[in-house]
Order: structure tokens, then sequence, then C-alpha cells
């Protein structure tokens, strides 16, 4: 596609030059420290005894192993990480409006399409980069607190179920950059993702037996985060998932081609 490549690293540039990147990148390995602090607060509840909230939150964490600690990670990512994911693409779609760049973007001799499948590319790196520093994180900060049983094979094949988990989660975030353009800057974008967690939430628990049909939840099922018994999804899951990134996609690019940006 004529340009994308200079598009590409204009945008490579911008987020080289943000702080934005380097502070969800410690946002990202602060959630995966604390998770090992918690663990390792459980395993020694004398630290804690004077604190009855922190006692409580920790005791969750109390018999954990690797396999109850990888699935920790699954519902991370899974959950908090459309947050984070959305967030990115929230900052790469609507920082052009905020700043008032985006005339200035679209006079670029490249079609809009071109300009709009680079930022997904760049959000798409962006965010698989954090997912990777955070399993990487998590699985240092287990084994700083000396969870038992590490195995290799165990973690390779933990992550292969993580990457799915990420891939679909980013996956999902595609809507919020039809939010962030049609918004014409953050706040609608950052209202949908807090709607759809609630909403995602209240289906997961009130109405369980439409949940693999609702595309934010498929992720927590895959990861069998919604209980190992729900981890089995219908094809229909997936083409429901994959139509609702692709509507995102094409209701972003349709609005950066239609719209009346002046």
């Amino acid at each position: 596609m004529k340009g994308l490549s200079s598009v590409l690293w204009t945008e490579i540039i911008k987020v080289r030059k943000s702080k934005i990147l380097w502070i969800t990148i410690l946002v990202f390995i602060f959630i995966a420290f604390m998770i090992g602090l918690m663990v390792f607060l459980a395993k020694h509840p004398e630290l804690v005894s004077s604190s009855e909230l922190i006692s409580a939150k920790s005791s969750m964490f109390g018999m954990m192993n690797w396999t109850a600690y990888f699935n920790l990670l699954y519902q991370v990512v899974a959950m908090i990480g459309l947050i984070g994911f959305g967030f990115v693409i929230c900052w790469i779609f609507g920082r052009e409006y905020s700043d008032k760049t985006i005339k200035d973007l679209l006079a670029l001799p490249v079609s809009r399409n071109t300009i709009v499948l680079a930022k997904f590319i760049i959000a798409i790196i962006w965010c698989a980069l954090l997912s990777i520093i955070f399993f990487i994180a998590g699985v240092a900060a287990g084994l700083a607190v000396n969870i038992e049983g590490w195995q290799f094979t165990d973690t390779l094949h933990s992550f292969g179920i993580y990457a799915g988990t990420t891939a679909l989660t980013i996956l999902l975030s595609t809507p919020v950059a039809f939010f962030a353009s049609w918004g014409r800057g953050f706040l609608l974008s950052l209202g949908f993702l807090i709607l759809i967690m609630i909403v995602t939430q209240f289906i997961g628990i009130g109405i369980p037996s439409i949940a693999p049909y609702f595309p934010w939840a498929v992720p927590a099922f895959y990861c069998g985060a919604a209980g190992p018994e729900n981890a089995q999804l219908g094809a229909i899951s997936y083409i429901l998932l994959c139509l609702t990134s692709l509507l995102g996609l094409a209701g972003t690019m349709a609005w950066w081609m239609y719209a009346d940006h002046t």
C-alpha cells in the first residue's frame, strides 16, 4: 500500500517521543509485581496480621502454585488488559484531535485508510509488547516470591494460552478507535471502555448463559478464567468476536474517509 512505510515511521516517531509508552510499560510491570507481592504476603500472613483488609486480599492467593498463578495472569490480561490495550488505541487515535494535528495528518499525500491501517499496526505492536513485558514480569515476580514447581515446559505451554488470550483481547479493542475518532478525543472512547467492563461483568455474573456469545467475555472463556468447564467455546463465539473486531476496523476507516473533519 502506497505510503504505508512513511506513515508507519511517522507513527513510530510519535510513540517514541511520547512518555505514554514508558508509562504504560511501567504500569504493566507494576501490576505484575503487585500480584507477586500479594502472593508473597499470602505466604507470610504474619507480615500483614495488623491489617484486616490486606490480609483478606492476600488470603485469596493462599495456596498458589504455578498453574493457579498462570491462570491469574490470564484473568488479568483478559479483563484489565482490555483497559490497557483500549487506552493505547484511544491515545493513538484520540491524540490527533486533542493535539489538533488531525488536519495536518489528513493533508499528507497518502490514503486515509493507509493512515488508519498504520495506526492499527502500531497499536498491535505496542499492545503485544506490553503483554510480553507483563508475562515476563509476572514470571519474574513468581520466581522472586518462590512459588514452587516452576518448569520451563509448563511456562511455554502457559504462554501459548496467554498469547491467545492477549490476541483475542487486542482484537476487541478496535471499536475503541472508532469511538476515539467519532468523539474526536479521549472521553467517549474511555467511557465506552468503562461501559464494556461493567456490561461484561454483569453478563458474566447475572446472565452466564449468554456470556459465550458476548464478544468481550470470550477471552475469559478461552483461557478458562470463567471456569475450566467453560473453556470450550463454539465457533459462533469466535465468529462474533471477529465480526466485532472487523466492524470496529471498518467503522474507523469509514469515519476517517467520509466524516467532516473541518
